[in-house]
């Protein structure tokens, strides 16, 4: 197959989540309705956060980025999903769109990753240094680690668009999947193997470390509250179960899918889902453990 230059190349063609057209109908009903609770949901709590003057604490400003994210994740391929249920296969993307929506993608994906992480020190602090929690975790140190999640989210989608439009690329220019990303747009190259190791370490290897070291710090959670009284024990273990089932569905197929070669399988696209189109529960499981959350809703009702 003879390579072709990238300067060339001025679309891409998207296969779908689908092509049989009996099930397209309950696929877009399904989704519509996930779709809609994530957007629905998070962003209830978003403007919760920002109208409860209470709630204007750390905890509660990176929770309120959390929400906002999973919005903006969710709406980056969600909507290209159920636009594509009306459309004929293949649906074509520009090259310069795909690469804005790769660099969108992994910039809200990277922040919400990273926040996640600074969500877990703040976690620990607020339990473990109680008294010193509002010195530790103040509005400026908040904000500061909010700036770090964005820039290094920023420069981290720079670096991946940065690659990819260098590379060349081979016919046929089909993506079988319903959303642009680099491990699709990277097997239309004629990369080496070096490239593709280079991505896994800009992908892989950053998703892998945040995941160990949210792991081990839950674990230092876990094993620190055997001191603690049998209440407080079950509340922290309860917190420490929740906390972690999200990370489990937010890390678990990042780290499958960007911690390999770029070899397609068939289970892909349904991995692809777990993390793109279906993250509604992931700042909600946040939100209900929080107990001046809990505390306003009651209110409320």
């Amino acid at each position: 197959m003879e390579g072709e230059s990238n300067t060339t190349v001025n679309k891409f063609l998207l296969l779908g989540l689908t092509g049989s057209t009996g099930v397209k109908p309950f696929l877009f009903i399904t989704f519509i309705a996930i779709y809609g609770a994530t957007v629905v949901g998070n962003l209830l709590i978003v403007v919760m956060l920002i109208c409860e003057p209470r709630l204007h604490t750390p905890m509660h400003i990176l929770l309120g980025n959390l929400s906002f994210l999973v919005c903006c994740y969710s709406s980056i391929t969600a909507v290209k999903m159920l636009t594509g249920f009306f459309l004929p296969p293949p649906q074509a993307i520009s090259f310069v769109g795909s690469m804005a929506h790769i660099f969108v993608f992994h910039f809200t994906g990277g922040i919400k990753i990273f926040l996640l992480t600074v969500i877990a020190y703040n976690r620990y602090v607020a339990i473990f240094h109680t008294h010193r929690y509002m010195n530790v975790m103040n509005q400026m140190v908040c904000v500061g680690l909010l700036v770090t999640c964005w820039v290094g989210s920023f420069l981290h989608s720079v670096v991946q668009v940065a690659i990819i439009v260098q590379l060349a690329f081979c016919s046929p220019k089909e993506l079988d999947n319903f959303y642009c990303d680099v491990t699709q747009v990277v097997r239309l190259t004629t990369q080496t193997i070096m490239t593709e190791l280079l991505m896994v370490s800009n992908n892989g290897l950053v998703t892998l470390l945040c995941f160990i070291v949210l792991v081990i710090s839950y674990s230092i959670l876990s094993v620190k509250l055997r001191s603690h009284s049998n209440q407080e024990r079950r509340k922290g273990l309860s917190t420490y179960a929740s906390h972690m089932s999200v990370v489990m569905l937010i890390f678990g197929p990042c780290i499958y899918i960007y911690t390999r070669l770029f070899s397609s399988y068939p289970v892909d696209k349904a991995i692809s889902l777990l993390y793109t189109v279906i993250p509604v529960l992931n700042s909600v499981i946040y939100m209900l453990r929080n107990k001046d959350i809990n505390v306003f809703l009651r209110k409320l009702w």
